[in-house]
């Protein structure tokens, strides 16, 4: 009868898991079906291109209207994710800062009215990129209340039209640029910088506690992932981590090499290392609402239940035959 009942346990346990009953397959889970972005020359794909009549950035020796000499972040990060990028949704403009500037380059804020003005109504479940702030603080701006704050209400404002899964990015040490750190500013604006992100991480987490538990809201924190390539330069195949490729308009002849394209910019090279090590971040993985823990204990009393069920029945049965 123990054996019987064991077979009836594993055949339940088979059933369960195929029907997802127990524990949800990947496919259970919805997959981003569009990709929006909003930002500065990091994520700008042509919009300062288009708006200045392809005059900014000068391509070459830039890489069509890209900051870079080949392809930025999001480029890569949404052809990871299988997903289309263009100038519908992308709304990055090189030079941008987080407020609501409608003169180009169009402000963080005033992306987002640009994004909410022509939002389609077709979008399951789009992803939402934030990266901005840099240009608040190389302007000369010297407030993080004002960055940070804006940053806040970007996200509210995504929230409020329905938006589920967004990616607020900090920033990378802006006292530590080619064309920073031997400045005079060099200390103000490292300083500038740990100071933006902490504020701004703590802002990410108490947004968290007051959005619908429903809306993911990640933080991506590409200041330690910088500083990780900058210290092991080697690890990541750069050679040079404090000097541009790009110097006036002779380039390096290994780009490959260098972290930064110009004075500011990211080689392209770079970009993609940064969604390589930053896609467990970006990446709803989110393959189930149970955990292993969860699972165990499940999968456990399912079984004791049907043995149980079986010992039960063999002694009604025995009792009868007395």
């Amino acid at each position: 009868m123990l054996n019987k009942n064991v077979t009836i346990a594993t055949a339940a346990v088979t059933i369960a898991l195929s029907t997802g009953l127990l524990f949800p397959s990947a496919t259970s889970a919805q997959s981003f079906d569009r990709i929006y972005v909003f930002g500065d020359s990091l994520s700008d794909i042509g919009n300062v291109y288009e708006a200045t009549d392809k005059e900014n950035p000068p391509s070459p020796p830039y890489f069509k209207g890209r900051y870079s000499n080949g392809p930025v972040w999001v480029e890569y990060l949404a052809t990871d994710l299988k997903l289309p990028l263009n100038l519908n949704n992308n709304f990055a403009y090189g030079g941008a800062t987080t407020g609501d500037s409608q003169a180009v380059p169009l402000g963080v804020l005033a992306q987002i009215e640009k994004f909410k003005a022509s939002k389609s109504t077709s979008d399951r479940n789009p992803l939402y990129i934030i990266w901005a702030g840099a240009n608040d603080y190389l302007g000369g701006g010297t407030d993080t209340t004002v960055p940070v704050n804006n940053l806040t209400n970007a996200v509210q404002s995504i929230a409020a039209v329905g938006g589920k899964n967004i990616v607020v990015v900090n920033l990378p040490d802006l006292g530590n640029l080619p064309g920073t750190r031997t400045t005079e500013r060099a200390t103000l604006l490292s300083n500038l910088t740990a100071q933006h992100n902490r504020e701004l991480a703590a802002a990410i987490d108490s947004l968290r506690k007051q959005l619908n538990a429903d809306i993911k809201l990640k933080y991506l924190d590409v200041n330690s992932i910088f500083n990780q390539v900058g210290s092991n330069p080697s690890k990541y195949g750069f050679t040079n981590v404090t000097e541009p490729c790009l110097k006036q308009t002779i380039r390096c002849t290994n780009p490959d090499r260098y972290l930064f394209w110009d004075n500011i910019h990211p080689t392209t090279a770079a970009h993609k290392l940064l969604v390589e090590l930053a896609y467990p971040t970006i990446k709803d993985e989110s393959k189930s609402s149970f955990s292993i823990p969860q699972f165990t204990l499940v999968l456990t009393a399912l079984i004791l239940s049907i043995l149980g069920f079986g010992l039960i029945a063999k002694r009604r049965k025995n009792s009868k035959n007395r």
